[in-house]
């Protein structure tokens, strides 16, 4: 059993070195898990911020603010306004993206948890519209929890060429406590790659409601990703 564990582990950390994309800009945002809770609404607000020797990207941000509510107990959909800003620029409107969550598994009913996570994304100005398709996996032993996202993403819409895309983000957790769980995250495409740590928590205010919150730093490991990328997320999530 603990073979089969480790090669779970070794496939979720090593298959993204396979995967080739066309990607346009950073893919580090965020690691999906594969679950729904019935009558589960949320707020979500998420940032990224890119520090680089290069003055083009050092210091530009990006912002991702969400509501999302379940549908059932397997359905789960969200809403997202996307904005970018950086220095010398104001806060400007990027991008809306609708993303619906399917969890496939029960929680613990088989070795691995599986989901599935569908997002259509429009370009606020122009034209250009993003579908993706993403495999959640999640793989739990002892203290540690190991999640992959697998997608793949086409892109389309006028003066632009259309294109197929794939990505993977990895997450390696260890569940030291609710309120404080380290871990390590990886992203690969063929615009980004990069690893780091993380620190994810989880605060009950009561009545079904709950704070949820993570805060990493990703470094940058080839010459197209930014070398250090803070991201920060925090969830509201209420009934």
């Amino acid at each position: 059993m603990r073979q089969k564990r480790v090669s779970i582990l070794l496939l979720l950390l090593t298959l993204p070195v396979c995967f080739q994309a066309h990607g346009d800009g950073t893919s580090i945002d965020k690691v999906y898990h594969p679950y729904v809770q019935l009558l589960e609404r949320e707020i979500e607000y998420r940032t990224l911020y890119e520090q680089d020797s290069d003055n083009r990207i050092d210091g530009r941000k990006r912002h991702r603010l969400g509501y999302g509510q379940a549908l059932s107990d397997q359905w789960f959909v969200e809403l997202y306004l996307t904005g970018t800003d950086g220095p010398g620029s104001d806060l400007e409107l990027e991008s809306y993206e609708l993303e619906v969550k399917w969890q496939l598994t029960e929680q613990g009913e088989y070795e691995n948890d599986w989901g599935l996570l569908f997002e259509l994304e429009k370009e606020h100005n122009d034209n250009i519209w993003e579908a993706s398709s993403t495999l959640i996996v999640l793989h739990e032993w002892s203290d540690w929890i190991a999640t992959g996202n697998f997608s793949v993403i086409y892109e389309w819409g006028n003066d632009f060429d259309n294109e197929w895309e794939t990505a993977f983000a990895g997450q390696l957790r260890y569940r030291n406590s609710e309120q404080i769980e380290p871990g390590i995250e990886f992203y690969q495409s063929q615009d980004t790659q990069g690893v780091g740590p993380v620190v994810t928590g989880l605060w009950r205010l009561g009545d079904g409601k709950k704070l949820n919150w993570e805060f990493g730093a990703i470094l940058g490991t080839n010459n197209d990703t930014a070398n250090v990328n803070w991201k920060f997320d925090l969830e509201y999530e209420f009934k």
